[in-house]
């Protein structure tokens, strides 16, 4: 994924209404030197290093998704640039009613030798930044250095952004979506309040779900349905991870027979598949190319690891059967470990 120069740009800004912060329009553009093109391409380039990609939708028809529909109509007349700019504005602005978005500069532009999956395009990129940094100025003053502060935004810090790339129009686009201000729920308001997108179905996202199954079926799964400890349970998530790590191509039965020798645990699995799927609203493909980046992104989820109040975590590395758990008198609960070399 890769944008270079900027073709066109525009900066609006767009606060609150709930907090009677307005909508400030604006009715040119900005003419870029080389200098300041190559600021602001890095600005807004900084925070987009995931290789998730979305496209958009809409529950009933795509043409009723209005970010969708205002991007081909910029990739299609891109002379109507900055009428359609303060479309993408008025709108962001009819979706920032909750109390915790904060108000900022949007900044529109378009971009042209763009690369996404190997792909030259075209691209539209949507950015919003709401926090400031304070910066210190060092100037000269006759005889002396002097010092003063000011406030500005910080190019390696994008707080809200998304770059639509102009292929695969007819399925919603190929877009890259980053919002590094809110978590959790909060990031409904820029997802889906105002983009309305979802992740496409690529090797990246079923990797993706594939790890997040595991986990789920290890963690909540087993020890409800087979008693499974937690030794045991860090044993089989490196089980899952020591599969997908050795595979190009996963394959769904060949990770069943992996997690567990057990007929009964693996039949549960097999089970489970058709629950997760249906909570995460997506079908988990059989067989697929495993994809690196994801892997190694989320790998933490497949980590054997055992955590004892706030005392002690134990990485597990393999043969479970040298460890021991057992009850005291007391009550409390003590793990026993065996091994022949200490380092």
């Amino acid at each position: 994924m890769h944008i270079q120069t900027i073709d066109n740009l525009v900066i609006h800004k767009v606060g609150n209404p709930s907090q009677n912060e307005n909508l400030f329009l604006s009715n040119k553009t900005i003419s870029l030197t080389e200098e300041l093109n190559l600021l602001m391409s890095t600005y807004f380039s900084s925070a987009f290093q995931q290789t998730e990609l979305y496209q958009f939708y809409n529950n009933v028809d795509l043409k009723f998704n209005v970010v969708y529909e205002i991007s081909q109509l910029i990739f299609n007349n891109p002379n109507d640039f900055l009428n359609q700019s303060t479309a993408i504005a008025q709108h962001l602005f009819d979706n920032s009613n909750h109390p915790k978005i904060k108000g900022g500069e949007l900044y529109i532009a378009t971009f042209n030798d763009c690369m996404i999956d190997g792909v030259s395009c075209n691209a539209l990129g949507i950015f919003k930044s709401e926090n400031k940094d304070t910066f210190l100025k060092i100037f000269p003053d006759n005889d002396h250095l002097n010092v003063a502060s000011d406030s500005g935004i910080n190019i390696q810090k994008l707080d809200k952004g998304c770059i639509i790339f102009n292929v695969n129009g007819d399925t919603g686009y190929k877009v890259a979506v980053v919002d590094k201000t809110n978590k959790g729920s909060e990031t409904v308001f820029w997802f889906e309040d105002f983009l309305r997108v979802k992740q496409i179905q690529n090797n990246y996202f079923q990797t993706e779900k594939a790890i997040e199954m595991c986990n789920s079926f290890v963690k909540n799964i087993l020890p409800e349905n087979f008693n499974v400890n937690k030794a045991d349970q860090a044993d089989l998530l490196k089980r899952s991870s020591d599969y997908l790590k050795g595979i190009d191509v996963f394959n769904f039965d060949e990770l069943a027979s992996s997690i567990s020798d057990q007929e009964d645990v693996k039949e549960s699995f097999i089970a489970y598949k058709a629950t997760f799927e249906s909570n995460v609203g997506y079908e988990l493909e059989d067989n697929f190319e495993i994809s690196e980046t994801a892997l190694k992104k989320k790998q933490k989820y497949l980590k054997s690891v055992i955590k004892l109040d706030k005392n002690f975590t134990i990485y597990i590395h393999g043969n479970t059967s040298l460890i021991e758990q057992n009850n005291a008198e007391s009550g409390r609960k003590y793990y026993k470990f065996y091994f022949d070399n200490e380092s």
